[in-house]
């Protein structure tokens, strides 16, 4: 049995927090490059161009990329041959949010849903944990801004819908979601599973290297079929028309029940935030 400490924990989650919010990653760097390339609206090219400089600004100078440094969601990955020793797990991620959100300057933006109090830092975090093999925990880290999340979407379709129900979900989704999410969007789509389990597949499918398509070959040539759907919407960088309306499209599914097809849409902006760690 490996014994993990909490402080290593705390400070971990804290070391996450800022570097997420302040360094964008080359993943999705490499599609806003992609997509300056490619886009025709000159207002589009001109936008990604500002979205570009605005990630190069906050990395020299060590800022949030984004005034929204979003809710603290982690995925753990925990060993069933770890302990973890000094404490509490959850309350060891929240002080290291606490922390981090503290010490990088970072917006708080965490409050009780009916009272609208906030909390002050940024806590509590959302967390999903997962028992697996092994002697190790990974931390994943995504803060989610809300101008995305809120124009995120589940939806019971029935089986007789199918692939082409699911189809018009998603771009149905996307176009009500308009301007909203700060396209370029990543979307995150969840298939199968119960109501629950699909809204989780979606966010989680938003952990995957941006454009890094799924390994089943059935599920990549939807992806790609999606993205080209989306980006024939026009609605473009930041909504102002062109051919750039999404970078990428992860799909995640899970079997489901004979009489459903529950399919989640988690709508990510372009600051497609998100760092992992292995203790």
């Amino acid at each position: 049995m490996r014994q993990i400490y909490v402080d290593s924990i705390v400070s971990t989650v804290k070391e996450l927090c800022v570097d997420a919010c302040v360094n964008l990653g080359d993943d999705v760097k490499a599609l806003l490059h992609k997509a300056k390339q490619n886009e025709v609206s000159p207002f589009g090219k001109d936008i990604l161009d500002q979205l570009l400089k605005n990630v190069d600004i906050a990395k020299k100078e060590q800022i949030p990329m984004c005034q929204d440094t979003g809710m603290a969601v982690f995925f753990l990955e925990l060993g069933q041959d770890v302990h973890i020793v000094g404490g509490d797990l959850k309350k060891a991620i929240d002080e290291g949010v606490r922390q981090g959100y503290r010490d990088g300057y970072l917006r708080k933006s965490v409050l009780d849903p009916l009272t609208r109090i906030n909390t002050n830092d940024n806590t509590p975090a959302i967390l999903h944990t997962e028992i697996v093999p092994g002697d190790k925990l990974k931390i994943s880290f995504a803060p989610k801004g809300f101008g995305s999340e809120n124009m995120s979407a589940v939806k019971m379709l029935k089986p007789s819908d199918g692939i082409e129900g699911i189809k018009a979900f998603v771009v149905d989704t996307v176009e009500r979601a308009g301007a909203n999410p700060c396209p370029p969007i990543i979307l995150g789509i969840g298939i199968g599973g119960t109501m629950e389990k699909a809204a989780l597949l979606a966010k989680k499918a938003l952990l995957r290297d941006a454009g890094r398509k799924s390994f089943d070959p059935y599920i990549s040539e939807l992806e790609d079929e999606l993205l080209d759907l989306i980006n024939k919407t026009g609605i473009g960088p930041q909504g102002l028309g062109g051919v750039n309306t999404a970078l990428a499209v992860h799909i995640l599914t899970y079997p489901t029940h004979i009489a459903g097809l529950p399919v989640a849409v988690n709508v990510q902006c372009h600051a497609a935030r998100h760092k992992e760690a292995i203790l």
